[in-house]
């Protein structure tokens, strides 16, 4: 597994780039998820790019954003062609966006059309360029649910259509994660591991508290302190049948305070984790 920190994580902070790839760095990352937000202010200093990152032995894991499908169709491709100039810019060969922004039962059959017909043009738009458009497992998306998000590639039929498995928000679903590994496998490519204290917090995660500077950070906790299994779920997909689910990327997606601090201990603790030598509760010294 190779993992990135993002840059999203540091969204309140006044910190450079290059103080995220040094963090990013000395903690034994391999990469960064570039925010959407981010990459657009820092292409008014083109010597951050790819080449740069590659100085720290870090490589761009994937660029994240939010695309505008149902939005007037050349207001679409200005963004999409934005998104891809500045994927290559970093050298990511992915886009992170959302299917929507309704759940997949509240669509009629014109507007899941609509929908799909959308994503099928922005991976048509993206081909060329190298670039796979990502769908994350998301509430309030398409991809609720693992049934959902089988339609939704099924539909789409793109090949450079993949998966982001939100091991939270698959969990908020309902359905057991492990299951849902095994019967999405072939679509994922890229994992996103964050935790909650309890089911009653996973509001925290609505995008009008998320990225709000004074949002409630209420029930957020690192990736082995929560109600979701990660020791179990790492353990599985370190024994998985399919090798290529155990080489994918994989980023801490911490939303809450301290970051330094609990990026750098889950980092730690998912090495020993994967290296099944020490167990994933360890307390660091010093924590």
């Amino acid at each position: 597994m190779k993992l990135s920190v993002c840059t999203i994580s540091f969204r309140h902070q006044l910190i450079s780039i290059a103080e995220i790839a040094s963090f990013a760095r000395q903690n034994h990352f391999q990469g960064i998820e570039l925010w959407g937000a981010h990459a657009k202010n820092l292409a008014e200093q083109p010597q951050y790019d790819q080449h740069w990152l590659a100085g720290y032995g870090l490589k761009t894991s994937m660029l994240s954003d939010y695309l505008p499908l149902l939005a007037d169709e050349a207001v679409l491709y200005h963004k999409v062609q934005l998104l891809a100039r500045l994927a290559r810019h970093w050298g990511s060969e992915k886009i992170r966006t959302f299917a929507g922004a309704v759940g997949s039962s509240s669509l009629d059959g014109q507007q899941r059309h609509a929908l799909f017909s959308r994503l099928q043009l922005v991976c048509d738009w993206l081909a060329p360029h190298g670039i796979n458009l990502v769908i994350e497992t998301h509430p309030n998306t398409y991809a609720d649910s693992v049934s959902a998000t089988q339609q939704l590639f099924a539909e789409v039929n793109r090949s450079n259509m993949q998966l982001n498995f939100d091991v939270l928000h698959v969990w908020e679903s309902g359905a057991d994660i492990r299951a849902a590994l095994d019967a999405l496998q072939e679509l994922i490519h890229h994992f996103h591991f964050k935790n909650i204290s309890d089911a009653a917090h996973l509001s925290v995660f609505a995008p009008d508290n998320v990225y709000a500077a004074a949002g409630s950070r209420e029930g957020m906790v690192p990736i082995f302190d929560g109600v979701v299994d990660y020791a179990g779920f790492i353990d599985y997909l370190q024994q998985h049948p399919n090798a290529r689910l155990r080489n994918l990327d994989a980023s801490l997606e911490w939303f809450g305070n301290h970051c330094k601090k609990i990026l750098g201990r889950d980092r730690y603790l998912l090495q020993l984790q994967q290296q099944h030598n020490q167990s994933p509760a360890l307390v660091l010294p010093g924590a």
